[in-house]
């Protein structure tokens, strides 16, 4: 069955044409036309998320996954400014995700009608393409037709092309629940181009050869980019210095995969920091999590940096030189096979292992805490999952361990907001073939916990909430600590735990609050898949920051 109106049978259609496939639906009126073409349509995997900034999130977790863009659907008024925080995180993450959004028309809004905002343009800032679609009541309106058919096209291409959100406002006149057998109309595909480079500008070639300190920075790159073979061109040059972050999904035996853990020692000693700038910075990859490495180029005015590949190009150091479009491994293909003498990445890999056998000292003395659970976590996770991270903490904590190389990591670090890493983790287990293991902390859990208010979560995700009762990173941070002030408004103290809720979401629960425990859970947490498990795992509040900075401490 089709909608009988006209313009909703454009996009069911265009959509079936250009393979879009997952919709994820809010419940609504005013969308009923689309949701009874999708729904009712074979092509289209379709999902019912009651909340919508969920919703949104469920969809951004099916795209990062399945690297195609995904639609979600509400209904008019403001229910669409419940998406705007995963839209913002697809803009920054660049993750393709249309919104639709169904409207009144035009002579409709501020008149007091009911449910009824100003909807256009509600994403100016963070979205890649924004239109409204005509009302089409006539087959014979070609015009209109053809205007929408443009605009539906250019947004699909806009999403796929550029990698990120983009927003169709659909208004609708009642009556809207009417249906036929049979579209009224046909559609055309308008295909885009792709605008990737084969190519890398010799001026960058000359400063390359010239430079004998190079330091590349791998960050989100999700799928990887890179392989092995890859991996040992790049770092075969020893002016070259790679270091890779968490989400980076690179592990290489001549990588620095701990990079605050490298700078966090010298940052303050002039002689040996000066010695790690370099005369040349590469970054590959999205956002960059190591608040220390983005401060530390930027004091020592980084002297040129260019961005590898088709991600957009941020000028992090305030020194970007250019963009260089080019897929990184072409770019690895391309590089002069003629090597400057240089001794800076060997220094710091020598560095870097030094710093690894000293830490092992401080781990076997460590006490209880959110440190060490990530240091016993990692190992025990299986090999071949999709691992979601939560933030604040949880992204910085992973950051100073190895990851398995069988893993995918993911995090929204587009925004760097708590809000959606549950129902992004969802929705990537939702697209997932591996098994989705999602790490988190308490707030930001408790702050999404309306993500697990679906029925689609599969038997086999796992979470492991990290629970310290508060905020933890905001002890990490500068200021006066442990006021009422600070508890109340920063840190925001709870008591708050997640066994009442996996109760009534069907979740299995489990908590523990010691290293013993939480070992003896791990070893059959990962095995149980006849529902969905959670595991609290309690640690003091008190000690955790003392624990990390006296990590740093240790090591200096």
């Amino acid at each position: 069955m089709f909608p009988e109106i006209l313009h909703a049978q454009q996009i069911i259609l265009l959509f079936k044409e250009r393979g879009i496939k997952n919709i994820v639906i809010s419940p609504g009126s005013r969308n009923a036309p689309l949701t009874i073409g999708f729904s009712e349509n074979g092509f289209f995997n379709c999902y019912s998320i009651v909340d919508e900034r969920c919703a949104a999130h469920v969809a951004l977790g099916i795209a990062q996954q399945l690297l195609e863009p995904v639609a979600v659907l509400c209904t008019s008024g403001s229910a669409m400014l419940n998406y705007y925080p995963a839209v913002a995180e697809a803009f920054y993450s660049e993750i393709p995700l249309i919104v639709l959004s169904a409207d009144r028309p035009s002579h409709k809004i501020d008149i007091g009608d009911g449910q009824t905002i100003r909807q256009q343009h509600i994403y100016a800032n963070h979205i890649l393409f924004d239109t409204q679609l005509e009302i089409i009541k006539t087959v014979d309106d070609r015009e209109g037709i053809a205007t929408n058919e443009r605009l539906i096209n250019k947004a699909i291409n806009t999403s796929i092309a550029q990698h990120g959100p983009v927003h169709i406002n659909v208004p609708f006149e009642e009556p809207l629940y009417n249906r036929v057998e049979k579209p009224s109309l046909e559609v055309k595909v308008i295909d885009f181009i792709n605008d990737e480079s084969s190519v890398i500008p010799d001026s960058f070639t000359k400063q390359w050869k010239m430079a004998k300190r190079k330091l590349v920075i791998l960050s989100t790159l999700n799928p990887p980019v890179f392989d092995k073979e890859d991996l040992d061109v790049l770092t075969s040059d020893p002016s070259v210095l790679v270091m890779s972050e968490v989400s980076s999904n690179v592990v290489h035996d001549k990588v620095i995969w701990g990079i605050d853990t490298l700078i966090a020692p010298i940052e303050n000693e002039d002689d040996q920091i000066k010695d790690l700038q370099p005369d040349l910075v590469i970054t590959i990859g999205g956002m960059i999590v190591s608040k220390k490495i983005k401060q530390y180029l930027r004091r020592f005015e980084t002297k040129v940096h260019y961005h590898v590949g088709k991600r957009r190009a941020y000028d992090t150091f305030f020194k970007l030189a250019g963009h260089i479009k080019v897929k990184p491994q072409n770019w690895v293909n391309q590089l002069p096979k003629a090597f400057i003498e240089s001794d800076y990445q060997d220094r710091w890999l020598q560095h870097f292992h030094n710093y690894l056998v000293k830490r092992e000292t401080y781990f076997e003395q460590m006490p209880w805490s959110d440190l060490k659970v990530f240091e016993l976590a990692f190992p025990s996770l299986p090999d071949g999952i999709v691992l979601q991270l939560g933030n604040s903490s949880t992204i910085r904590y992973a950051q100073l361990f190895q990851m398995n190389a069988t893993h995918t990591v993911f995090s929204n670090r587009g925004t760097s907001g708590i809000d959606g890493s549950t129902s992004t983790a969802i929705g990537a287990a939702m697209a997932s073939d591996q098994p989705v293991v999602f790490i988190t902390g308490d707030l930001g859990f408790f702050y999404d916990s309306n993500g697990l208010w679906n029925n689609y979560i599969p038997k086999n995700f796992k979470i492991i909430l990290i629970n310290n009762s508060g905020g933890g990173i905001f002890r990490i941070l500068p200021g006066h600590k442990d006021t009422k002030e600070f508890d109340t408004f920063f840190e925001t103290r709870h008591q708050l735990t997640a066994r009442n809720l996996c109760e009534m979401h069907g979740l299995h629960y489990e908590s523990v609050s010691e290293e013993v425990a939480f070992l003896k859970a791990c070893k059959t947490f990962y095995s149980k898949n006849e529902q969905p498990q959670l595991l609290e795992v309690f640690t003091p509040r008190q000690i955790n920051d003392t624990v990390l900075l006296n990590y740093f401490k240790f090591l200096k």
